[in-house]
């Protein structure tokens, strides 16, 4: 695996290295031990697949508040995705600044999110499979979210979704710490 640095503080891209023969390739997905040597999360308690039907689907931005923040691996796995990740750690140099990849089950990059930040995605193609591997168990009750056109953020999110959720659709405008 490759491990590519970010704008965004503690948010990485990560390259698959395929070995590839005339079978197709096989590549590693994860290793704890590649990813304690970049400082990142190596415990993942829940492994979540997102099916989605048709191009233009969003979900998010979500995250989940203290004390059950949680680091995310997200790769498609089918389709390809708009991806978003929002800095929501107050005092990060970084604060309420987004980092946009798109995500293909072609590539097989993935982007670690890690805790503090809000993560969301717009489908760019009909039968778009997200695969999300968590570090803590869900909590509706810390579920958090923002809208995904929310000034704090200026996302250059390349079209307007055309189906969501009423609770994505309806979210609160965020308000910054001071």
């Amino acid at each position: 695996m490759k491990f590519v640095e970010t704008p965004l503080a503690g948010v990485w891209v990560i390259e698959l290295e395929p070995h590839t023969d005339e079978r197709g390739y096989f590549a590693r997905a994860f290793c704890a031990r590649e990813f304690a040597a970049h400082g990142l999360e190596t415990t993942y308690v829940q492994c979540n697949l997102s099916g989605n039907r048709y191009r233009g689907t969003l979900r998010g931005l979500h995250w989940q508040a203290p004390p059950r923040e949680e680091a995310k691996v997200v790769r498609v796995v089918r389709g390809a995705a708009f991806d978003v990740v929002v800095d929501l750690r107050p005092g990060s140099p970084t604060y309420c600044r987004a980092f946009t990849t798109v995500l293909d089950a072609r590539g097989g990059r993935a982007v670690y999110v890690p805790r503090g930040c809000a993560h969301g995605f717009l489908t760019l193609e009909d039968h778009t499979d997200v695969f999300y591997q968590m570090s803590e168990f869900y909590a509706p009750e810390l579920a958090r979210g923002a809208r995904w056109d929310d000034p704090a953020f200026s996302i250059p999110w390349p079209e307007p979704p055309r189906h969501m959720s009423e609770r994505d659709r309806t979210h609160p405008p965020f308000a910054p710490a001071p």
